[in-house]
């Protein structure tokens, strides 16, 4: 009689960082050469437990060292409370359970809640890192996603479909500080949506398919300069991670060789003790050349690689790339190549940062900045402020969206001289860049036109400061007109919609006489008139050239 073992096999697909290109982890799917075991493991709680395990194994057999995503189902877990099978394989595979993420699958309905809950708190008290499948295409309730706090949610590329989901489940992951993957990627055009969506991971027939053999190289389709958005805090260290090579802290100096001459990738070995905290960091080219000298095998095979080692360069994974480059700029030079190690809230590493890595982004950051700058107030432009109000729709953000301009720029331009110009509208876009205040963003679209986006409560030191100001121009007097539509959760859809409530508020703050502001709220008719004077009624028969005297320009 033949056992379900002999007729099963397993794949490994790579799970791809999408920033850096290089494989995260390999996701270990079960392919069964006939009937449908899955089917039977989604009813049989011991029956998953022993595949979840069986596919641990087949990992070691393999000698892969990148991290592991093995699934699980949800209703598995409620059953068994936690994987002590699992933990037991994991252990003799030689591997740290921080090394493995277990992927809950659905379904979820009518799986006991509690039960699962507490299941997951007892992996991730032994180590293990949990991750949300099958988003999209799933049966998970969101109030059970948050309580499961994962640290990856997976969504079904079907999603990439509807824009606004993708990036409201970013800003979920940004919250419980979980990183955003996408399934089932199959073209370029749904790579781009991932990109554009804010995931950084993904996974796909794209990059590379199911394979026998963990696949070492994957296609990752370049990404143009629009596709890299960056905050203006520097990007996260999570978009950068890449898996660490890992040795416990006893490893001897032989053991860390045959590791790297048998991984050419590997730029270096972290050395860590029983709790997965590192304590030295083995580089590859000085442990080698140590190597490599005279005697230098006889005298180091056998004794501690630590000794041959330095002292971790840690950072948290909430830090920035900007704040990696701190941690590498103290110390010698010799080191500035040294891999980061990234630890979580218990000092234990979940991957190494390289130091390329982050010099590429941030670069190709830079260039992408200054090509979107106006030239003259060296602001950036229309898409900079766009892009943060949909993050802010998506994140549920109340806002404030402001149109400034001067008013009757043209006769500015034709009685002061374009230099005159030049030099009122640099020093508008000066004073509104120290008006703004903190998270405010400003931008200059063209001419004389100017964005504001803020928070409600810094509006009134923002108008303060630019509208109660005397503006002149060739030492002829200016004034400005602000508009202001009010935005609160669920009053917009997106950045067009808010631009579309903005239009009718700056032809009427153009309407009033002197520095004016006014102020609306999207999805509410009407406005306020808080700053300037009401056109004077004209005479009568002369409305045609009244209009024209109160419009300007």
């Amino acid at each position: 009689m033949h056992s379900w073992t002999d007729t099963l096999r397993f794949a490994f697909q790579p799970v791809v960082n999408l920033t850096t290109g290089a494989v995260a982890g390999l996701e270990i799917l079960a392919r069964p050469e006939t009937g449908d075991i899955l089917a039977e493991a989604r009813r049989d709680p011991g029956l998953d437990c022993r595949l979840a395990v069986s596919a641990v194994r087949a990992a070691a057999r393999r000698e892969t060292l990148l991290p592991l995503f093995v699934n699980v189902f949800a209703g598995t877990l409620a059953d068994l409370g936690g994987l002590p099978s699992l933990h037991d394989a994991v252990r003799e595979a030689g591997r740290l359970p921080w090394e493995v993420t277990i992927d809950l699958c659905p379904p979820y309905t009518h799986v006991p809640q509690r039960a699962l809950l507490e299941a997951v708190a007892t992996l991730r008290g032994q180590g293990f890192r949990i991750c949300a499948d099958g988003i999209g295409d799933g049966d998970v309730p969101l109030r059970l996603l948050s309580d499961l706090s994962p640290g990856l949610l997976k969504l079904d590329a079907s999603l990439l479909a509807r824009p606004a989901v993708v990036r409201s489940m970013r800003t979920l992951c940004d919250e419980l500080g979980a990183l955003l993957a996408v399934e089932g990627v199959e073209t370029e055009g749904q790579c781009a949506a991932a990109l554009a969506g804010g995931a950084q991971l993904a996974q796909g027939e794209l990059f590379a398919p199911p394979a026998r053999l963990p696949a070492a190289d994957v296609y990752v389709p370049p990404r143009s300069p629009a596709e890299v958005a960056v905050p203006r805090t520097g990007p996260s260290v999570r978009e950068f991670v890449r898996p660490a090579a890992l040795l416990p802290a006893t490893a001897s100096a032989g053991q860390v060789r045959a590791l790297l001459t048998g991984s050419p990738d590997v730029s270096g070995v972290l050395l860590v003790d029983t709790t997965g905290v590192p304590v030295r960091s083995v580089h590859r080219s000085r442990f080698l050349l140590s190597m490599s000298g005279r005697y230098g095998h006889a005298l180091y095979a056998d004794r501690p690689a630590a000794k041959l080692g330095d002292p971790p360069r840690t950072v948290g994974v909430d830090a920035t790339a900007w704040e990696v480059l701190d941690v590498v700029a103290v110390g010698g030079r010799d080191r500035t190549s040294d891999d980061v190690a990234v630890v979580d809230e218990y000092g234990r590493c979940v991957g190494a940062v390289r130091l390329a890595d982050l010099v590429r982004a941030l670069a190709e950051t830079r260039v992408e900045e200054a090509a979107g700058l106006n030239p003259l107030t060296r602001l950036p432009g229309s898409d900079a402020i766009t892009g943060e109000v949909d993050r802010r729709i998506a994140a549920g953000r109340a806002f404030a969206l402001s149109w400034l301009d001067v008013d009757h720029f043209k006769q500015v331009n034709d009685g002061a001289g374009f230099a005159a110009g030049d030099e009122l509208i640099r020093a508008v876009g000066r004073a509104l860049q120290g008006a703004a205040t903190e998270g405010a963003r400003v931008g200059h679209i063209g001419g004389d036109d100017f964005l504001v986006l803020a928070d409600p409560d810094g509006l009134d030191p923002l108008a303060a400061a630019l509208l109660d100001t005397d503006w002149s121009a060739g030492g002829r007097p200016v004034t400005l007109s602000l508009a202001t539509v009010l935005c609160t959760p669920g009053s917009v859809t997106d950045h067009r919609q808010a631009a579309a409530c903005l239009a009718p508020l700056k032809k009427a703050a153009k309407a009033l006489h002197g520095a004016s502001w006014v102020l609306g709220r999207a999805g509410v008719p009407g406005h306020e008139a808080l700053r300037g004077t009401p056109p004077t009624p004209a005479p009568a028969g002369c409305g045609v050239a009244a209009e024209r005297d109160v419009q300007g320009v």
